[in-house]
């Protein structure tokens, strides 16, 4: 049998390269053979269906032995390579896909519904791969290079891009792209997954009306920003809403929205702006609302200021596992501003500027669900105090490995009910009565 399989390989791998070739041909002589100037007049899809018929031309030129599927495959790779990002695009076109990563110009993985798997599409070399990660980066004005290893960029769906390449890649460039795609996620999507029960929407959608303050919580890969998303869309369309982001991917559907984007230092190390300028001057914008789509550094005291200062209602994401661990987290981000604060001073503005934490983890098996629904009620001496109205409790693994569990009730009533009945938000007490609520 090895003897046999051995010359099919050798004969597919020479079939390969020589398509590859071919392909690489037609690419140089379409470049050679584009007109610039007429090029840049023409956008979308007339430029697409203009440059095909040049690559058809360009086919017909070529002695191949093509059939036309083959044909047809080589004309959208060329096409790809010329307008898009190359071999990603065709990972880009498949909806299912939530997470590329890159690791060097041969092995590329996906995640499909919480599984990672490989996949069989490549770069050239990586000359190549750096080729259509400067082809990214360029396009939201940013730079990657030798100087400048290290890049976060965003597609032009939203998707949000990290890349690392040589000499800090060791094993050629490394890219990892989250998608966010043109659909993204609706709160019925989040209900079918079972991400949380109808119960808690309820609550957090009285609370944002409400214009309560609040922190989505989680590890990496949990949704935090993908619920960011959805509960943002219970804000009223008449809000004036200034989002502060270091890679723009927020999908917000109201119509009143500034977005800022931080930048990062130029080559000589200046012009870098970041997201404490940026919410330091969009106090000066007169917002209603601030949604940071991410506290990790010394913007999160200009924060707290902001929502103990008149910007209520005012959502932000930070890293940790637990609701505590998120308070703990704020206190080490304040720190990093260089202020000398007290402690207590410290959970003094977090306990009065924060009135929810919603912690959201990534379960073993690829399900997201919203763990906790915990209330800051305040100060008790020197530590902030917490309680929990929903949470998840996990209890164990089901015969496919997935985590399985239910949601519960904790029996708790939130101190911040008056606050909703005041604005005429009215929830009935069943929803906060003691019980299991939903099991996966």
């Amino acid at each position: 049998m090895k003897t046999l399989a051995q010359p099919v390989r050798a004969a597919d791998t020479a079939k390969l390269a020589e398509y590859e070739s071919l392909k690489r041909r037609i690419h140089n002589k379409l470049v050679d053979k584009l007109d610039l100037t007429k090029v840049g007049d023409l956008q979308g899809d007339v430029l697409r269906s203009e440059i095909r018929l040049v690559v058809e031309h360009l086919c017909d030129t070529e002695d191949t032995l093509l059939n036309r599927n083959e044909r047809d495959r080589l004309i959208e790779e060329v096409l790809d390579e010329t307008l898009g990002f190359g071999p990603l695009e065709l990972l880009l076109k498949d909806s299912t896909i939530s997470d590329i990563l890159i690791n060097g110009p041969k092995n590329i993985y996906v995640e499909r519904r919480g599984q990672l798997e490989r996949t069989n599409v490549e770069f050239r070399d990586n000359k190549h791969l750096l080729q259509i990660i400067d082809r990214i980066v360029s396009k939201v004005g940013r730079c990657i290079d030798e100087v400048c290893p290290m890049v976060d960029a965003r597609l032009p769906d939203g998707s949000r891009v990290n890349a690392i390449i040589p000499p800090l890649a060791i094993d050629g460039a490394a890219v990892s792209i989250r998608r966010f795609g043109a659909n993204p996620l609706k709160l019925e999507d989040l209900l079918n997954y079972k991400a949380f029960t109808p119960e808690m929407v309820m609550l957090l959608e009285g609370a944002i009306k409400a214009r309560l303050n609040i922190i989505i919580s989680g590890g990496t890969g949990s949704g935090k920003t993908t619920l960011l998303n959805t509960l943002s869309s219970f804000i009223p369309n008449s809000d004036r809403i200034v989002t502060i982001e270091d890679a723009a991917e927020l999908q917000l559907q109201q119509d009143h929205v500034v977005r800022l984007e931080t930048r990062p230092a130029n080559i000589e190390g200046k012009g870098a702006i970041t997201a404490t300028d940026l919410v330091k001057n969009a106090l000066r914008m007169r917002p209603e609302r601030i949604i940071i789509g991410e506290c990790r550094g010394p913007e999160t005291l200009d924060m707290l200021q902001a929502m103990n200062t008149g910007h209520d209602g005012s959502l932000t994401t930070t890293h940790a596992n637990t609701p505590r661990n998120a308070i703990a987290r704020m206190e080490t981000m304040i720190m990093m501003s260089g202020y000398d604060l007290p402690i207590k001073a410290m959970r003094q503005q977090i306990a009065s500027a924060v009135h929810l934490i919603i912690q959201v983890s990534r379960l073993q098996g690829g399900a997201r669900r919203v763990t906790h629904i915990t209330e800051v009620v305040g100060m008790e001496q020197d530590t902030v105090v917490m309680q929990d109205i929903y949470r998840y409790i996990k209890e164990g693994i089901d015969e496919t490995g997935k985590a399985r569990g239910y949601f519960q009730a904790t029996g708790i009533r939130p101190t911040f009910m008056d606050t909703l009945e005041a604005t005429g938000i009215r929830l009935p007490a069943s929803a906060f009565r003691e019980r299991i609520m939903m099991r996966d």
